[in-house]
């Protein structure tokens, strides 16, 4: 196996996860299977008790793991199902190593960071080799910036890893910073000169730097890297700001060759050049869209765009595959508590209401609900979304006064939505979710059924812990509310909907985390479907 290992200098924020990314999609269009690989410097055990104002969103795998968004780029990008084994945090790393030591592991030594830190890094990514025997390629991004001091034992593991594999084995690729200095009108490429210099005296020499830049990389600059990185100059690639969507990422750095670059370092370089035109068939379909839907995203983390990034990257998928831009309105729960939705919200083609937790903005995604449903507006409930339509739909269909959840209203008389029996008297909030992926039985004769082209089992990824109340099952269904998918093994509620509607799905589990560029998830597929068709009767 190679192994290919992605470090980022100067500031944060400088798209590492997509540079990396968009490698693993240009070496598979080469024929190459890669897999992605996150390590994350935080002591976190892992995101899923963080804020999504800390971190964005927390994404989720098939095997349950809460993971870093990166891993959402990763697996949007390239082929491979990721798992748990696919991140790591020093929270992470240093709980096995405490366990181990307190398990008598260590047979009586003195534990230390070098060697007893530094091997439970490298053992992740032979873990990750040996599971994956089939994979050619590697591709593992260091979280944080070089030089920070949490990040140092993941550089100290690579270094030694390098070593023990063989660097020829080894491709090293630093994302850098080139800031546009505009009282100078100069391109300045002192940080990068820095960051590389802290990089080799922590004993890495990158072999490729990546150079983010708001212009192009001209050719004194590119050699002026090359000199004082000791770098070869082809080796200098850029990585300008992109004009429409992240996916024209792989053919700008594909401008460069970089995967040319990579295999060459490798030992790959017999591989065939990529073909990439399914890719650029599906940037052509975003940036020159034949049509166009607004669709109202009502959310709590709102004004944070990585809080919902999975939902918003679907919207996309989902629009090219139609042939559609997806206008979205990000709409503030709260402000439809306060002014109402018609107010707020206004004449959109689709809205969509998405998972989260705790109360704040609650009763104004159940206006944003009512106001779908009232008025034949396309609805899409995703997680904490659906609980919200059958909430709205128990109201005031049902005539369930103050119907709600036991998370918002533990004594509300009508608890549609309630806590799973096996959460009750958990404390820890971190992984004790339902979480991860989940068998479930689609009735046929639903619009579920249609959605999914017929199948009558599917397998989505779940993350959370109330569930529909099954005491409520036969009222709602009474009044009109179609429970269209179960789980397999418990017979949870996974999907309701409203026959009677243009569209109104509300899905417990997030399909969002399993929608690719050329391949939207039917759900999504299916409300930018209905979106349009209202936009085009208008």
């Amino acid at each position: 196996m190679k192994y290919i290992f992605v470090t980022g200098g100067v500031v944060s924020s400088l798209g590492k996860g997509l540079a990396a990314a968009s490698i693993g999609a240009l070496l598979e269009h080469r024929g190459l299977k890669t897999l992605m690989q996150k390590f994350d410097p935080y002591l976190n055990v892992d995101p899923g008790t963080m804020s999504p104002y800390q971190h964005g969103e927390v994404y989720v795998l098939d095997d349950g793991a809460e993971t870093d968004l990166d891993l959402g780029h990763y697996e949007r990008f390239t082929s491979g199902v990721l798992s748990r084994m696919n991140n790591m945090t020093s929270g992470q790393v240093f709980d096995a190593v405490i366990k181990k030591e307190r398990r008598g592991e260590y047979l009586g030594k003195t534990v230390q960071f070098i060697p007893h830190v530094t091997d439970e890094i490298k053992s992740r990514i032979h873990k990750v080799s040996e599971t994956n025997p089939d994979v050619n390629v590697l591709i593992t991004e260091i979280g944080g910036t070089v030089g920070d001091m949490e990040g140092l034992l993941f550089i100290e593991a690579l270094r030694q890893f390098a070593l023990e594999v063989g660097k020829e084995n080894v491709c090293f690729i630093h994302v850098t910073l080139l800031p546009y200095i505009k009282a100078a009108g100069e391109v300045k490429t002192k940080p990068t000169q820095q960051s590389v210099a802290k990089l080799r005296e922590l004993g890495i020499q990158p072999d490729i730097i990546i150079c983010r830049t708001e212009a192009d990389l001209d050719e004194d600059n590119r050699k002026k890297i090359a000199m004082f990185c000791n770098v070869e100059k082809k080796n200098v690639v850029a990585f300008r700001d992109v004009a429409h969507t992240i996916y024209e990422c792989p053919l700008d750095l594909r401008r460069d060759k970089i995967d040319r670059l990579v295999v060459d370092r490798i030992g790959l370089g017999h591989t065939p050049a990529p073909a990439l035109e399914d890719w650029e068939h599906f940037v052509r379909r975003v940036i020159h869209p034949k049509n166009k839907v607004t669709i109202a995203v009502a959310g709590k983390y709102i004004e944070l765009q990585d809080a919902y990034k999975s939902i918003y990257e679907s919207l996309i998928h989902a629009g090219a595959h139609h042939d559609t831009k997806v206008n979205i309105v990000r709409v503030e729960a709260e402000a439809i508590e306060d002014h109402g939705a018609k107010a707020v919200i206004g004449d959109v083609d689709g809205i969509l209401v998405p998972g989260g937790f705790g109360d704040r903005g609650i009763e104004g995604k159940i206006l944003a609900a009512q106001y779908a449903r009232e008025n034949d507006i396309p609805y899409f409930g995703i997680c904490l979304g659906m609980q919200i339509a059958t909430i709205e739909f128990a109201r005031n269909v049902c005539k369930l006064k103050n119907a709600n959840s036991t998370e918002f209203d533990k004594s509300t008389p009508f608890p549609v939505i309630c806590l799973q029996e096996e959460q009750k008297g958990v404390e820890d909030m971190g992984a004790t979710m339902r979480l991860g992926s989940c068998e479930s039985i689609v009735f046929a004769g639903t619009k579920a059924s249609d959605l999914y082209g017929g199948a009558d089992r599917i397998h989505e990824r779940h993350r959370h812990r109330y569930e529909f109340n099954s005491d409520f099952q036969d009222k709602l269904q009474e009044c009109g509310l179609v429970i269209s998918s179960v789980s397999a093994d418990e017979g949870l509620v996974e999907i309701v909907e409203l026959p009677q509607h243009p569209f109104f799905v509300g899905a417990q589990f997030h399909p969002e985390f399993q929608s690719k560029p050329n391949k939207p998830h039917p759900l999504f597929a299916g409300f930018v479907k209905a979106s349009l068709e209202r936009a085009q009767a208008q």
